[in-house]
């Protein structure tokens, strides 16, 4: 017998989890549609006053949910990005595509003198046009693909930009949040972020479809 006193079942384990954050964080002060996002978002970190610090384009939610139930695929900048995606509650059996890993990115790193996480987005393909970017760790993956898209690149249906640090997330964010593509986002204000609280992001829009 366990000489800890806590709670096994992972039902309820989530359930609680929820109910707190819905108990303790200011949801109210977002709109309806974003606090299922949000609600998500703390659960992945366990911050109940990241209420303040998420930021988002008008029609965000709306664009990432038409995007997943189109069946368009979720480019992610790290594999952890990826893996912490729910596949079973995507609604179209979403591609999720990380390009770190690919062969061709650390010589092209060297080419552009950029990370390789930067490098990676250059092979994002044309089927970003109309997808989900999520960015969960990199600042300078955010600045590629911003670039990119300023370049006439593909266009995302929603960019998920959360990086997390000290060098380049707040600037990032900022040049997201600020841009002028016309391009749907949410994003965390300030140096908070990570690829967990990035992935919660797709989870909790693709978990309240249908």
């Amino acid at each position: 017998m366990s000489q800890f006193d806590y709670i096994r079942d992972p039902e309820e384990i989530y359930r609680q989890s929820f109910a707190t954050v819905e108990s303790e964080a200011d949801l109210l002060s977002l709109p309806p549609e974003m606090r299922p996002v949000a609600t998500r978002m703390i659960h992945s970190c366990g911050m109940i006053n990241l209420t303040q610090d998420i930021d988002f384009s008008e029609q965000s939610v709306g664009s990432g949910r038409t995007a997943l139930e189109a069946g368009r695929p979720v480019f992610c900048d790290v594999e952890m990005v990826r893996s912490g995606i729910i596949e079973r509650l995507l609604p179209a059996g979403n591609k999720l595509i990380c390009k770190l890993g690919d062969s061709r990115v650390a010589d092209h790193a060297k080419v552009i003198g950029n990370t390789r996480s930067a490098a990676a987005v250059d092979f994002w393909s044309e089927e970003l046009e109309g997808a989900l970017a999520v960015i969960g760790n990199a600042p300078t993956a955010l600045f590629r693909l911003l670039e990119r898209i300023g370049d006439g690149g593909p266009k995302p249906a929603l960019v998920v930009g959360i990086p997390v640090g000290f060098v380049g997330a707040v600037e990032s964010k900022k040049a997201l949040a600020e841009n002028t593509l016309g391009l749907d986002f949410i994003t965390v204000n300030g140096r908070r972020g990570g690829s967990a609280m990035a992935s919660s992001v797709i989870n909790a829009l693709a978990g309240n479809l249908g």
